[in-house]
């Protein structure tokens, strides 16, 4: 697959840094479930911590349903 070219021309007319689009990018393709957790802060090129607090600043929920608590759990009780 090819790399996105973006004008730098376009990037200052919508006053974003090149950084800055890739994450919105990647956190607009984990909310819509496009992207795993692992995927989107690859994209956006930080740690699991940096992606989440960003997430946190934009009021991005992590997506945690029941069937990941049950995937906890029986991982929890193999330790036990």
């Amino acid at each position: 697959m090819g790399d996105l070219i973006i004008s730098g021309n376009i990037l200052k007319e919508l006053k974003v840094s090149p950084s800055e689009l890739k994450f919105d990018f990647a956190v607009y393709l984990y909310d819509k479930g496009k992207l795993t957790m692992g995927q989107a802060k690859k994209l956006a090129g930080l740690t699991q911590i940096e992606f989440q607090k960003e997430m946190s600043k934009r009021g991005i929920f992590i997506k945690y349903d029941i069937e990941d608590l049950e995937k906890d759990l029986k991982n929890l009780n193999y330790f036990n």
